[in-house]
C-alpha cells in the first residue's frame, strides 16, 4: 500500500537563513503520510512509534515543490513498519525572475527514512484474511 503528498514550502516552513527548510518539518510530512496509509489499512490514525532511520540527502528551500511518498513495506499484529521518500520535483528560479520556477528534469531525493507505527487490535476496524 502506497501514499502521497505532494506541497510546496512556503515562506512559513523556512527556519534558517538561505531560505533553508527545517528538516523537522519533512519529518512532519512523513508523519502526515504514515496516518492517511494506517486509515487506509486499519480504519484509525493509529500512533508513530520510532524512525529506524533517517537520511538528509540534499537542500529544501522556500517555494520548492515535494513529492512525499510512503508504503508499509510489513505488517505485524499491530505494528506496520514504513519506508518514506521525500523527492523534490520543482524549484524557484529567482535569477530568471521573482515568480519563475522549473519542473525539475531529474527529481531529487531530499530524504529517505523508515519507521514503525502501531494500531493496538481493538482500534483495527478493517478485518484482514
Amino acid at each position: 500500500m502506497e501514499a502521497k503528498l505532494r506541497l510546496r514550502m512556503s515562506a512559513h516552513d523556512v527556519h534558517y537563513a538561505g531560505n533553508l527548510v527545517d528538516g523537522a518539518r519533512i519529518l512532519g510530512l512523513f508523519g502526515d503520510v504514515a496516518t492517511e496509509l494506517l486509515i487506509r489499512y486499519d480504519g484509525d490514525e493509529g500512533l508513530f512509534r520510532a524512525y529506524s532511520s533517517v537520511e538528509f540527502l540534499a537542500p529544501v528551500y522556500g517555494g520548492d515543490y515535494l513529492e512525499v511518498v510512503g508504503r508499509i513495506v510489513k505488517v505485524g499484529n499491530t505494528s506496520r513498519s514504513m519506508e518514506f521518500e521525500c523527492w523534490k520535483v520543482i524549484s524557484p528560479c529567482p535569477d530568471m525572475g521573482e515568480t519563475a520556477a522549473e519542473v525539475l528534469d531529474e527529481e531529487i531525493l531530499v530524504c529517505k527514512a523508515s519507521g514503525t507505527c502501531v494500531v493496538t487490535k481493538d482500534k483495527q476496524r478493517i478485518a484482514r484474511d
